[in-house]
């Protein structure tokens, strides 16, 4: 059953929520994707059979929250992040981060790091407003979101996108790889060769960024940015008992 934590920012957050030993497991969805995706609903099914916590949520202005995507910004989401581990979890937690998630990870360790077990990213992708929008954009483009307040970006998963001045300008308020990042917990890596949307190089760019006495990257040959196809759900879970030491 869905339920919803109202946020001191007055958004309204629809979330699925597991009881279970600790630590517990996060789940953070990427950008214009839900807590009813493939990775999602199968990470909380095997929390569940292994006896850990779970956490699943939509961010505001996706899914079934409050809030219209276009208002939106990572600053905006993270905080949501942020309200829904605080309010809705205990002790700290492994946060699997998916994408867009990925980046909103690393900003709660930064934030929060007495919360942070450990650390599961899948094809993340941090600083990708700076760094995977507004670096290959044309000057037309530049000049359409910031004169006129929004770009529309093509999409495979549906209508196109629409990518907003505030979105580029908070983005920049939360970059996680342009300053030291030290991370004293296991932290998994996991990455499709094939990913479309986020190139092998972004994670050898945050592999070699992050600190840290624990952290792997794992190539997935052929893998999309979906990473959901059996292969790489089971890869999912093991990387996740691995951090929390189940494995």
């Amino acid at each position: 059953m869905v339920r919803y934590l109202q946020t001191a920012t007055g958004r309204r957050l629809a979330y699925h929520k597991s009881e279970g030993q600790g630590p517990g497991v996060v789940f953070l969805g990427g950008l214009r994707s839900d807590m009813t995706g493939t990775k999602a609903v199968h990470l909380e099914a095997w929390a569940r059979a292994a006896g850990h916590a779970f956490l699943r949520f939509d961010y505001s202005g996706h899914g079934q929250s409050s809030g219209d995507f276009i208002d939106g910004c990572i600053g905006d989401w993270a905080e949501d992040a942020a309200a829904a581990i605080t309010a809705l979890t205990e002790g700290p937690q492994v946060l699997v981060g998916s994408s867009m998630g990925g980046w909103i990870s690393l900003l709660m360790a930064k934030r929060m790091p007495e919360r942070l077990a450990g650390l599961v990213t899948i094809a993340a992708a941090p600083d990708f407003t700076e760094d995977g929008m507004w670096a290959d954009w044309s000057e037309d483009q530049r000049r359409a979101c910031m004169e006129d307040g929004q770009v529309a970006l093509p999409s495979e998963y549906g209508d196109p996108m629409i990518i907003t001045r505030r979105m580029i300008v908070d983005g920049r308020d939360q970059l996680v790889l342009r300053s030291p990042l030290a991370l004293g917990v296991p932290v998994r890596l996991l990455q499709g060769t094939a990913d479309a949307d986020v190139p092998m190089s972004v994670a050898l760019r945050l592999l070699d960024h992050l600190e840290g006495g624990d952290i792997r990257l794992e190539l997935i040959k052929g893998a999309d940015h979906r990473f959901s196809d059996p292969a790489c759900l089971a890869t999912i879970t093991r990387a996740v008992a691995e951090v929390l030491g189940d494995a």
